[in-house]
């Protein structure tokens, strides 16, 4: 199915950030092509959402742990449905407040391999393309475990800190060349049913009303921030951002070690 349209790649498109940065971005006339782990009928709801709004969406099931599984996604992208002008990398790797030896070797190397092993796959498959086009941006999703590592969060920690390195690296490298690399700090908490929603289980009601209507970050108003990074002129990019609520205290000024009074 070739599109006429340029493509904003998803990989991690649930029903948070991906999946509203995926309706921003059709909504400019970008033909998103969503990528997720599971559930095929939420990522059908999701495709038929951007449809019945007037944009133009594709999707399919993704293990981006596997081997080949994003160079093959890329490859078919730009064979059969066109050129990847922006690409967002939204996969996790939480896996919970873990002490060092409740963490096991495979979850520990799974987490590194969803949080900074993939950005740089995705990057290697994607980039010969962008830079013979001499444009393209690379978006990516990242937490407050990039900038600050706390106690049970050694996975976490390891591989978005190795991300925001990354990053840094291939915007040292591809800036140059035209290509946008973009490192977004999440540093709160967002108003997801399929992340926060399901850590938290029979926690996220009472954690939604503690929080208040605007103690939350809104995964729609988020894509807004990713729409405009997107479409940043080459004099004036911005390489990392971070957001928040606006009642949040922010990672630099936080108690990374809650257990010890600061006063």
């Amino acid at each position: 199915m070739a599109s006429k349209k340029p493509v904003f790649l998803v990989i991690g498109a649930g029903a948070g950030i991906g999946g509203h940065a995926a309706k921003r971005f059709a909504a400019g006339g970008f033909h998103a092509v969503l990528a997720r782990r599971s559930d095929e009928a939420g990522l059908a709801k999701l495709i038929k959402e951007i449809e019945d709004a007037g944009g133009s969406a594709s999707g399919t099931l993704l293990n981006a742990a596997e081997d080949g599984s994003i160079e093959e996604l890329v490859e078919r992208v730009e064979g059969d449905i066109g050129p990847i002008e922006a690409a967002l990398y939204n996969l996790g790797a939480q896996i919970g407040n873990r002490k060092l030896h409740d963490t096991p070797h495979k979850t520990f190397e799974l987490g590194w391999k969803l949080g900074c092993f993939g950005v740089y796959r995705l990057a290697h498959a994607m980039f010969p393309a962008m830079v013979e086009r001499g444009k393209g941006a690379l978006l990516v999703t990242s937490a407050t475990s990039a900038v600050r590592g706390n106690a049970g969060q050694h996975s976490h920690a390891a591989a978005m800190g190795g991300r925001r390195m990354l990053c840094q690296t291939l915007n040292a490298e591809f800036g140059p060349l035209g290509i946008h690399v973009a490192h977004i700090v999440v540093d709160g908490a967002v108003r997801s049913p399929d992340t926060l929603a399901k850590l938290l289980g029979d926690r996220w009601d009472a954690f939604k009303r503690a929080k208040g209507e605007n103690g939350i970050i809104d995964p729609a108003a988020l894509a807004e921030t990713y729409w405009h990074l997107a479409q940043q002129p080459k004099n004036c990019w911005t390489h990392e951002i971070d957001a928040r609520p606006w009642s949040d205290v922010a990672w630099w000024n936080d108690n990374p070690n809650p257990q010890i009074d600061s006063n």
